[in-house]
């Protein structure tokens, strides 16, 4: 019953979110963050992959989008769209946290509605840190928080500092930490 319930709910969410994307296509959104191809993206908690088929389109061939998420019925749907869309950019990474990916190989995370919902925020933001490249961005919305709410729990690390904030996303660049100087 519960993976029935699962399924139901996610379902749902596919159909609210199409409803959206078509309201409002998710390009809009992709604008602000100034993704050119070769870009490597990864779409953190890509959930029903609102994001994923313009990432590709954005980053191009040479490019690659990283679609991640702890749900499998999300990463399903990432494959789903990947293979309707002959998108050979795509790949999926199912995970609550690890990415899996080299240390600075990634130029843009997308961080879209998911934060809020983070079991360990510390950690994901740690990793998100990990994998950027150094001045990489990290694209972020949460219509679940307040901006104080935001700039506190991004920037309260020093991992990340806020370059813009655009009309739909906030543009955080990773800082620089250099463990050696105390």
């Amino acid at each position: 019953m519960h993976n029935l319930l699962a399924i139901l709910r996610f379902r749902f969410m596919v159909a609210v979110f199409r409803l959206r994307d078509w309201w409002r296509p998710r390009r809009e959104v992709l604008q602000e963050v100034g993704i050119r191809p070769g870009f490597r993206i990864l779409d953190y908690g890509c959930g029903t992959g609102s994001y994923i088929r313009e990432s590709a389109r954005l980053a191009g061939e040479s490019g690659q989008v990283y679609a991640l998420d702890i749900n499998p019925l999300a990463i399903e749907a990432a494959k789903q769209i990947a293979a309707a869309y002959g998108l050979r950019n795509v790949k999926t990474i199912l995970s609550d946290c690890a990415t899996g990916l080299s240390d600075e190989s990634i130029d843009v995370v997308l961080l879209y509605d998911v934060f809020h919902a983070l079991a360990r925020p510390h950690d994901v933001m740690a990793e998100l840190h990990r994998v950027l490249q150094p001045k990489g961005a990290l694209s972020f919305s949460d219509h679940h928080l307040s901006e104080k709410t935001i700039m506190t729990r991004v920037s309260k690390e020093g991992l990340f500092i806020l370059i813009d904030k655009g009309r739909n996303t906030y543009h955080f660049e990773k800082q620089i930490i250099d463990l050696h100087h105390e």
